[in-house]
């Protein structure tokens, strides 16, 4: 998933060049709005932590863009290119990572990637209603 901050500082071309240009095919992508109910959905296991308001108001303030990747070892690959979920961290460590390119630091960090093949059906679910709908707790912002 693209967010806000990745589609409103006009990234989403540079990162599906690199999504593309790293073997991934782009099965499926939806753009589209989420209001707090939904976004307290997507992010329930952050439910208790003190980010979570912060969190919300963040992943709300503008669209996002969805995507249904594909590649062999795709999470593993995907979580390679995004980088460290703490963008100020990647533009030490991951210099050429997404998050590096496009990220500001741990929750405004331009973009999204579920970290088990669980946590993938559950979101490609919640975007496209292809799998079941299970919360699964997963580290990922």
């Amino acid at each position: 998933m693209i967010k806000p901050d990745g589609l409103s500082g006009n990234y989403t071309e540079n990162i599906k060049a690199d999504i593309l240009g790293s073997g991934f095919r782009i099965i499926k992508e939806i753009q589209v709005q989420l209001d707090a109910e939904r976004a307290s959905l997507f992010y329930a296991e952050h439910s208790g932590r003190s980010f979570f308001d912060s969190l919300i108001k963040y992943i709300t303030s503008g669209p996002v863009l969805a995507m249904v990747l594909e590649k062999p070892d795709a999470i593993a690959q995907w979580r390679a290119l995004i980088g460290p979920t703490d963008a100020r961290k990647a533009k030490t460590s991951h210099p050429n990572s997404i998050r590096a390119m496009c990220g500001l630091d741990s929750e405004k960090n331009c973009v999204h990637g579920s970290d088990s093949l669980e946590s993938a059906a559950r979101e490609i679910s919640f975007f496209f209603g292809d799998a079941d709908s299970e919360t699964v707790e997963h580290d990922e912002l």
